[in-house]
């Protein structure tokens, strides 16, 4: 294998690794480039993979423990593999209704999680013509960039994340997922660096009223999201997209006619640490 690392994709992160086939075992230099690289850029683009659920997960198996999916009860023990995700109704249309949900809203994966997920691999099958990009926002940079009174104020402070109840009427479910807290401020265990840690599932901040802490984090949230701290992703099939969740935000965007042109990706998860 020739790997080839690019130049960064933007300020905000991103990174392309080309001349490598992920169907392939890595070479242990290979995939220390790559974990050097999700470090150093956060995220890491591999054009043109054809890669099967299995090959796929094979590839994410060998940065960690992949995490068994609890998504739609269909997706039987195929989950375990890799999960589907996409604009698709029950019968296999296209549908402008998942656009209501989480993944269309700034969130990082599982934080509802005890233990959240390390990074995360996103493999473009299915893509419409235009659009359908996915934005992600840097929260390193986010957190760096604010004011000193504004470190001082959150310090310390811990925010309670939890499932959206919504979701199970869409057909989801999650096994009696109890709420957890995790720092507002976490620390990268690789690289040292303070992240904001936030987002969708984000509850209440605990120590602040009610009202206090949601404006608190709505406004770290707008802060960490703005355009100068995002990287946006825009897709071409066999595109896989690794991804750190301990300090970025992402998001998908529905800027395509979703109830004419499917969009389908298939996901994996790591297990990571807990936050600190």
């Amino acid at each position: 294998m020739d790997l080839t690392i690019g130049p960064r994709l933007s300020p905000a992160g991103g990174i392309a690794i080309t001349g490598i086939d992920l169907a392939q075992p890595l070479t242990i230099a290979a995939r220390d480039r790559i974990g050097t690289a999700l470090c150093d850029h956060h995220i890491v683009v591999f054009p043109g993979q054809a890669l099967s659920r299995e090959q796929q997960y094979a590839f994410t198996a060998q940065f960690g423990e992949v995490e068994r999916h609890g998504g739609h009860r269909a997706e039987s023990k195929r989950r375990e593999i890799a999960h589907v995700t996409a604009n698709l109704d029950a019968d296999g249309h296209p549908t402008d209704r998942v656009a209501a949900g989480a993944n269309y809203r700034w969130h990082t994966d599982k934080p509802y999680y005890p233990t959240p997920p390390l990074l995360t691999t996103l493999h473009a099958v299915e893509l419409p013509p235009a659009g359908g990009d996915t934005e992600f926002a840097n929260t390193v940079l986010a957190y760096d960039a604010l004011p000193p009174e504004t470190k001082r104020r959150i310090a310390g402070l811990r925010v309670v994340f939890q499932w959206e109840a919504g979701r199970r009427n869409a057909g989801y479910y999650a096994a009696a997922l109890p709420p957890v807290d995790h720092p507002l401020v976490r620390t990268h265990p690789e690289t040292g660096r303070k992240a904001l840690y936030l987002g969708n599932h984000a509850r209440h901040v605990f120590g602040l009223p009610e009202a206090e802490g949601a404006a608190l984090l709505d406004e770290l949230l707008r802060h960490a999201t703005q355009p100068h701290f995002v990287y946006v992703h825009r897709w071409r099939v066999g595109d896989l997209v690794m991804w750190d969740n301990r300090c970025l935000l992402h998001r998908a965007v529905a800027n395509y006619e979703m109830t004419r042109y499917r969009r389908i990706m298939h996901r994996n998860v790591v297990r990571g640490t807990v936050p600190v």
